[in-house]
């Protein structure tokens, strides 16, 4: 079958959604972990609309990328302006990225009522964009908003807008059902209604207002398009956005078309859990393909015809998108994403160790500890099982003290001891909150003794109640990002106590970097 091209939106589409904010190296770890399964384009924002957004395709230009394009994403031109005297069309050839994404008005009814203008204005709003940022060297994509509630209403303008856009040079143009209120049999009509009117690909970008996002997709395929547009776990404004673990899962396994690269299908698992865990969600459980219940059997009959014949009650191998079986009744979550992250480890996965490290990965996991994110907590916890951590200071004490006076800010003060080789550390920092003093106190601690410590900081740092219905004595899982000069990596720390499960992730966090800088030193 053919190739089908993946477009991610999550860092535009899918951070409008309600309780989802990233940050600046949210962005760029997503991005990372993106191009490795070998998506095809990565939106990354509209530059012109805030610091982080123009900040990040500066940074985003430095990352050595082997399959995706950036791609910033703005509107055509305003009314009554040339496109090279517009703000937003200057900040789009300025963004750094190699494609650009116009999206324009399809629906007559946003024409008149909305941008109140006529339609031979937006046709030219449409052509005079385009063709500007194609006279600039950028490969641009167009997308049709409201394509199918345009063509439904009035479909001789709908299809003049995109005969627009492909005059004005686009490479694609992707149909848009913006509102996602539009069911397969619309979908269907308006892709091939549109095929004829173009000699350029289309492409299709859904909302999952009806839940049929994801249909959607599939259906607009079937007819020809050759780009689907979505978000990862289909996070987005309202409903949410069509998504691509489903669209990828389905597209690959049961239509037989070329997507990401050989093996990206197979960490789709990886990937959803990835980005939940950036994006600071819970994960969901029943989400299909990827869930923790998406293979799960419990008891009786099912558990005894899986046992037998496993496509009895699953429509795919699980394995083939990363995830696994789980029989209830004895817990056998974890085994395959555990022996996938220790095979750097070089360690048999029929041995004893490897038992011994499953057996306390579920352990840790009932006590509430998530390693799909975190694997540098992952990694120590593998030493410790093999008997290799040799640890670089131990904990005697601390203590952390917040006062405020009168109407000032609240100081906060980490006093900790620590012993470091046969020394006695005792120091005091102070920081903007309980973490930060000690993470002050930590580096002051151990920096005579580990002064690579000093190109390290903490970039992240996030909570989540675990057991809500605890209240106030609810577990915590604490997850914290840190980087130096050459890579970034994620620690994690549990407790009932806030402060100590940020210690136990802190903790973590130097521990790698002075592990990660011995073992680097001893392979040169």
């Amino acid at each position: 079958m053919s190739r089908i091209q993946m477009y991610d939106t999550t860092l535009r589409d899918g951070s409008q959604g309600e309780g989802v904010n990233f940050s600046l190296q949210d962005k760029l770890l997503i991005t990372q972990k993106l191009d490795e399964l070998g998506f095809d384009y990565i939106e990354g924002g509209f530059p012109l609309s805030n610091q982080k957004d123009y900040q990040y395709f500066q940074e985003a230009a430095k990352l050595e990328l082997r399959h995706a394009k950036i791609v910033a994403f703005g509107m055509t031109r305003r009314r009554g302006i040339t496109a090279d005297k517009d703000d937003g069309m200057i900040a789009l050839r300025d963004s750094l990225a190699p494609v650009v994404t116009i999206v324009g008005k399809t629906w007559d009814l946003h024409v008149k009522e909305v941008l109140r203008i006529d339609e031979k204005e937006n046709l030219s709003m449409i052509e005079d964009s385009i063709s500007y940022l194609c006279s600039q060297g950028q490969e641009i994509i167009y997308d049709a908003e409201h394509f199918f509630d345009g063509y439904k209403n009035n479909p001789e303008f709908a299809l003049r807008t995109i005969q627009a856009a492909e005059k004005g040079g686009a490479s694609i143009v992707v149909l848009c059902d913006t509102n996602g209120g539009s069911l397969p049999e619309d979908i269907a009509s308006g892709v091939r209604a549109a095929k004829s009117a173009l000699s350029i690909p289309v492409g299709i970008h859904t909302h999952n207002d009806c839940d049929l996002a994801e249909a959607n997709s599939l259906i607009a395929v079937d007819e020809g398009a050759i780009q689907v547009q979505g978000t990862i776990n289909g996070i987005g404004e309202r409903c949410g956005n069509a998504n691509l673990i489903s669209v990828a899962g389905n597209l690959a396994l049961k239509k037989n078309h070329d997507i990401l690269i050989e093996d990206g299908v197979k960490r789709l698992t990886e990937l959803s859990r990835y980005v939940y865990e950036i994006a600071n969600m819970n994960f969901r459980s029943g989400q299909p393909f990827v869930g923790a219940s998406a293979f799960a059997h419990k008891g009786g009959m099912h558990v005894s015809a899986v046992n037998r014949i496993s496509r009895s009650y699953e429509h795919i191998n699980p394995e083939t998108v990363g995830n696994e079986r789980r029989i209830l009744v004895s817990e056998l979550s974890g085994k395959s994403n555990i022996v996938a992250k220790t095979t750097k480890h070089k360690i048999d996965s029929g041995s004893s160790l490897m038992k011994q490290i499953l057996e306390r990965v579920q352990e840790k996991e009932n006590e509430g500890y998530q390693y799909e994110a975190a694997e540098a907590s992952f990694d120590l916890l593998v030493k410790k099982e093999a008997g290799t951590y040799q640890p670089y200071f131990e904990r005697i004490h601390y203590r952390v003290n917040v006062e405020t006076e009168s109407e000032n800010k609240p100081v906060t003060e980490a006093t900790i001891k620590l012993k470091v080789g046969e020394q006695d550390q005792h120091v005091v920092g102070e920081g903007d909150g309980p973490v930060n003093a000690l993470d002050t106190a930590l580096r002051k601690a151990l920096l005579e003794t580990y002064p690579n410590l000093a190109s390290m900081h903490l970039v992240d740092y996030k909570v989540r109640v675990i057991n809500s219905a605890e209240g106030t004595a609810a577990r915590v899982r604490v997850v914290i990002e840190s980087r130096d000069e050459n890579e970034v990596w994620s620690t994690v720390g549990v407790s009932e106590n806030i402060i100590e499960a940020s210690w136990l992730a802190l903790a973590d966090s130097v521990d790698y970097k002075l592990y990660r800088d011995a073992e680097n030193l001893n392979d040169n």
